[in-house]
């Protein structure tokens, strides 16, 4: 089953992961999972019942912190298209990683950042 145009994951940019996921974990009482390897760090969480998954990733100087929410949609290239056509601008074009799970991210005619993706294809016959 697929979950079109709705929001589906976040993910919280730090140079300080460790007191990120401390704090949301205290908080929350979210628990995390290690995705990354190396300097890479993605702490991943199912956040609370009924909520959205999500991930701490560690910027280790690469960047400003940033918190970003992800619409899951059938078709990035064609979602960035169309924010293009909506006043929108591509910040991060369509990229694949390695599972296969596509994404970009867009700014919105008032400057919010925003992430979209489409998972990775299940096994055949799925």
């Amino acid at each position: 089953m697929t979950i079109d145009n709705a929001v589906t994951w976040f993910e919280i940019g730090t140079e300080r992961p460790d007191e990120a996921q401390r704090f949301y974990g205290d908080l929350f009482g979210w628990s995390f999972t290690e995705q990354g390897s190396g300097e890479a760090s993605y702490r991943t969480t199912e956040g609370g019942e009924g909520g959205i998954g999500g991930a701490i990733r560690g910027t280790a100087g690469t960047g400003p912190n940033y918190a970003i929410f992800y619409v899951q949609v059938t078709d990035v290239a064609e979602t960035c298209r169309r924010a293009e056509a909506a006043g929108g601008k591509v910040l991060v074009p369509t990229k694949r990683n390695d599972n296969g799970l596509t994404f970009a991210h867009i700014l919105d005619p008032a400057g919010n950042h925003v992430g979209v993706f489409t998972p990775p294809p299940g096994p055949a016959g799925a």
